[in-house]
């Protein structure tokens, strides 16, 4: 049975990046460009996981991990945050408002796919 990680950034290369390694390891990959489309698209149909980047238009990476604990709860699906937020303050904020892991951009193939072993994905 095939996994669905959601791909929520503004940078279509970002997304394009990213659906590249996690197609490599198995997943099947939607995208959405802002908070609000990666809200719509959950409320569609949940993926496996989330790919989450911080700051974009209309609604940012925190209001929609927000939004989305507050609907379904405080673990699922997983979230990874992927940001070029590197301030202790913001990493606390993402983890305490329900991500499960954390990564900076910019990123490789071997520091996703560790953070999606770690949160058991992989």
């Amino acid at each position: 049975m095939s996994r669905v990680c959601l791909v929520v950034d503004d940078s279509r290369v970002v997304r394009k990046v990213a659906r590249r390694i996690l197609e490599a390891h198995g997943f099947d990959v939607a995208e959405a460009g802002d908070g609000q489309q990666a809200l719509d698209a959950c409320r569609a149909s949940m993926p496996d996981c989330v790919l989450l980047d911080w700051n974009m238009p209309v609604m940012n990476g925190l209001e929609f991990l927000r939004q989305l604990r507050a609907e379904y709860g405080p673990d699922k699906p997983p979230v990874v945050f992927c940001t070029t937020e590197t301030e202790m303050s913001a990493i606390e904020l993402a983890i305490t408002n329900g991500a499960q892991e954390y990564i900076m951009k910019p990123f490789d193939e071997e520091i996703l796919v560790g953070k999606l072993e770690q949160v058991g994905l992989l």
